[in-house]
């Protein structure tokens, strides 16, 4: 089976974490992503000769001429290591010889040392974690040799994924090695290299960090260009190398320095000069305090009336960039806020570098967005080739869209498109979002100063309270006014909600309660719907040819990309939905669920067959004997889960099921009732624990209550258990002189201890039961007959369910390919889609209603209602305080 992106994720991170102990995570991420790029190259390249992209073997086919240097490099070598005591030094050693064979992973590949005691521990405690962490990577979902599908990088994404984790845990000074992706996709796509045409054009990172940017910038090429890379720290630039080659961009060059004292690219021609690149894109560690430390120039610094403060190196990273940027060059960097407006030598910096007008856009990102500090960034977007007819800056103030998660701030699929989209396309139609800035304004009116607050405006208006409103009444019109968007849509819902009492305040024509129920009965309302309907009906049937013929040679890169184009298409004109809304909808759901199906389906040669597969569910025994082994807990299907089959084909068998389980629910709630009826000094109440009772404490109760209830038959019924066992004669003779006992006499003349107890309990409990304990008793077997309800109910939906779970995973295997479509493409897919998109529309009278109301109840009283109010009761309370004998 093919490694599904959420499996493999989850996988490595959730047993790599559990693994770690002690160790500072920013150490431990060399040793998983080193497992990891092991693993890979290994299933992708293994013994299969000198063309592949890295040259990989094992040791049966080492051809070392010295048999004890035979080593193999790959990660059966690894296997074949664990549990032996030297598990350590020998994958340093399999590490060693894979760097032999392929000089260009010198110092990338053996940057970890797997014989470290300090860091893994030593003896058996270095063999038992080094043999799990090979386990963790042998697991049949992180076999990437299956994974064939055109355009697929399951491994550069799983590498980035733990490179996110590692610098999330690794906390602010050690996460700066990775740069989020989604403001990396930000700015691979505005910088302008999606319309690159020359094939000999370079790109550069010049503080690289992992190279995750870097990939992301040449990814968004249409030509293959050259990639370069420089990073300070040499195991960062170790991991940057790894990166590139899972993304299968081996030939990127990434070299270890420091940018300022030892920049690494320089004129081939003329090494006192730095080399040009067509394209840069950089995310530098934030006010660097030590960047002239041992700083070689190479002219940097000259013509702009300044140089960089001594302990803030923001604008020697800018200065860097424009330096080795070519005359038509482009670059797109991340910098902090404060490179747009703060004094002296910045200023004069800034204003030198507005007036070449090399700047074609700012965007202005949210706080707390990056791993090595939570303040704030922008990124700047320059652009050399169109300087001498620009007339202005473009402004984007995208700071208010993003979405909490954990402690960190996260930009949303809809946010990432929205900046892309609006820098690329120059919309305007958006004041507080996007402005294009005319150079005077920027110039003349604030003196070079590119704070974005000072062009674009994006809070909300003042919710202003109206005093007159306060004392007169009304709801004022400019709050009615407000709302012009809904009134544009649902003209008459405004005449059937407000009725206008003057020019500036309006009076509500229905009772708050019934706010919501008139908007949703506006024949307007629910013409929109019927609109929103129409348009993803549309989008379904644009999109069901291209989901439901997906083949080994389908994109799913270029799927979803036509999939968003489209569905933003349909639903433009709808202006109440934001159309930013509807893309998240859909590409959240792509990255969830949708992404993971449509790969399954391109790699795996079954194709959309994989759908009649069922995979068992397995969790990892914690405790006991068979700790560490795995168990099966249910099933579930690979492609389609078992809710949408049954669903789509035993509708009968789960509607029967939701009735018993009513029932179950019902007899449960009698039960409760019951017991929460109860006296306090009840025997009922006494059994009673947190509003529970159990079957066991019922029969102890009423056994305690009945023990001494006696009638002449528990008498010598009592005698004759005493008595057993008998002989048939003897037995016979005695109940001739006993005959009450001949009640617990069977068909056979025979008689039994069972037979008499419960002949005893019938007796105390039903026929007998003195009436001072006639309420106890029948509250306790009423309680007890509906234990024995809910029992037989809770039994009866088990095995209602058990056998819809046979027929259901049996169902699986005889789906036909018509079914299969209907189920997977329409039932899964596009319902799912469209229940987040209906989410939208309920929020549009979610949003109108607690408006409407909030403002009715805001004016509902005037200042002289509450005066008149406030005098009753002051004098109710002065009459209730003289009564009571208070004087003033």
């Amino acid at each position: 089976m093919a490694v599904k992106k959420t499996q493999l994720y989850a996988s490595l991170w959730a047993s790599c974490d559990k693994l770690r102990g002690g160790m500072d995570s920013s150490e431990y991420k060399d040793y998983i992503l080193t497992l990891l790029f092991m693993k890979y190259v290994t299933d992708k390249f293994k013994n299969k000769g000198a063309y592949e992209d890295i040259k990989v073997f094992d040791k049966a086919h080492d051809k070392d001429p010295d048999p004890e240097k035979r080593t193999g490099c790959s990660f059966d070598d690894f296997i074949a290591l664990k549990g032996k005591k030297n598990i350590g030094e020998g994958m340093d050693k399999i590490i060693a010889r894979l760097a032999d064979e392929n000089t260009d992973l010198k110092g990338v590949i053996d940057i970890a040392h797997f014989n470290d005691e300090k860091k893994l521990g030593s003896g058996k405690e270095m063999v038992d974690k080094l043999t799990d962490l090979i386990s963790i990577f042998q697991r049949p979902e992180l076999d990437f040799s299956r994974n064939k599908a055109e355009g697929d990088d399951i491994i550069g994404d799983a590498y980035e994924y733990l490179m996110r984790k590692f610098a999330t845990e690794s906390g602010k000074s050690k996460g700066q090695f990775y740069t989020p992706a989604e403001v990396s996709r930000i700015l691979a796509n505005v910088v302008g290299i999606s319309h690159c045409t020359d094939s000999s054009a370079t790109v550069c990172d010049p503080a690289c960090g992992s190279g995750s940017l870097l990939i992301r910038a040449i990814d968004a090429a249409p030509i293959p260009i050259m990639g370069y890379g420089q990073e300070k720290e040499s195991t960062t630039a170790g991991l940057a190398k790894m990166n590139a080659v899972l993304h299968r961009k081996a030939e990127i060059t990434i070299k270890s320095g420091n940018t300022f004292s030892n920049p690494q690219y320089l004129d081939k021609s003329d090494n006192s000069i730095l080399e040009r690149f067509d394209y840069i894109v950089a995310n530098p560690p934030f006010s660097m305090k030590n960047w002239r430390d041992g700083l070689k120039e190479y002219g940097r610094f000259e013509g702009y009336g300044d140089t960089p403060p001594e302990k803030n190196g923001d604008y020697a990273w800018l200065m860097h960039i424009l330096k080795t940027l070519k005359s038509n060059g482009k670059a797109a960097v991340i910098l902090p806020h404060g490179v747009l407006f703060r004094g002296n030598a910045e200023a004069t910096i800034r204003e030198a570098i507005i007036k070449k007008h090399w700047i074609k856009g700012i965007i202005s990102l949210p706080s707390n967005l990056f791993y090595g500090t939570g303040i704030a960034a922008c990124i700047l977007v320059i652009d050399k080739e169109g300087a001498a007819n620009r007339q202005g800056i473009f402004m984007i103030d995208a700071s208010r869209g993003y979405v909490k998660d954990s402690n960190k701030n996260r930009l949303r699929e809809r946010d990432i498109y929205r900046i892309i989209t609006t820098f690329n396309e120059q919309i305007t139609t958006d004041p507080k979002y996007a402005r294009f800035v005319p150079n005077d304004e920027i110039e003349k009116k604030n003196e070079y100063n590119l704070n974005i607050t000072r062009y674009i405006v994006s809070t909300d208006p003042e919710d202003i309270q109206d005093i007159y409103a306060h004392i007169h009444g009304g709801i004022p019109a400019v709050d009615i006014d407000g709302l012009s968007k809904y009134w544009e849509v649902f003209p008459s819902l405004k005449t059937e909600l407000l009725t206008a009492i003057s020019e500036k305040y309006y009076s509500l024509n229905v009772e708050h309660e019934n706010i919501r129920q008139t908007i949703y009965k506006n024949a307007e309302f629910s013409e929109y719907g019927e609109k929103l309907d129409e348009a993803f009906a549309t989008w379904k049937t644009k999109s069901y040819p291209a989901l439901s013929t997906l083949d080994e040679d389908a994109s799913a890169r270029e799927l979803i990309v036509n999939l968003a184009d489209e569905i933003l298409a349909e639903f433009e004109h709808l202006t109440l939905i934001d159309k930013y809304d509807v893309y998240q909808v859909l590409l959240a759901y792509w990255n969830e669920v949708m992404n993971d199906d449509v790969s399954l389906i391109i790699s795996e040669p079954d194709g959309y067959a994989n759908a009649r597969a069922t995979d068992n569910i397995e969790e990892e025994i914690t405790s006991g004997k068979k700790k560490g082994e795995k168990k099966i807990t249910g099933w579930e299907g690979r492609l389609i889960p078992k809710n949408i089959v049954i669903d789509a084909f035993f509708r009968e068998e789960k509607n029967a099921i939701e009735e018993a389980e009513n029932v179950a629910a019902e007899t449960e709630s009698q039960l409760s009732d019951l017991i929460e009826s109860a006296d306090e000094e009840s025997s009922l109440a006494d059994v009673a624990e947190n509003g529970k009772v159990k079957v066991k404490d019922i029969e102890a109760k009423i056994a305690k209550l009945t023990q001494h209830v006696e009638t002449e038959e528990t008498i010598e019924l009592t005698n004759l258990l005493e008595l057993l066992p008998m002989q048939k004669k003897r037995l016979q003779a005695y109940l001739a002189g006993h005959p009450l006992c001949k009640s617990v006499v069977n068909d056979k003349g025979n008689v039994t201890k069972t037979a008499i107890v419960d002949r005893l309990t019938v007796i105390r409990t039903v026929e007998s039961v003195p009436e001072s304990l006639q309420e106890d008793v029948n509250q306790l077997k009423e309680a007890l007959d509906l234990c024995g309800k809910v029992s037989e109910y809770n039994k009866m939906v088990k095995e209602l369910y058990q056998a819809l779970d046979e027929k259901c995973r049996a169902r699986y295997e005889t789906l036909t390919d018509d079914e299969i479509l209907d189920v997977l493409v329409n039932r899964k897919w596009f319902d799912s889609i469209f229940s987040g998109i209906s989410d939208l529309y309920a929020a549009i009278s979610h949003q109108l209603t607690n408006r409407i109301v909030e403002l009715a109840e805001r004016y509902e009283s005037t200042l002289p209602e509450l005066s008149t109010d406030t005098t009753k009761y002051e004098a109710k309370v002065k009459s209730h305080l003289e009564r009571m004998g208070f004087k003033w």
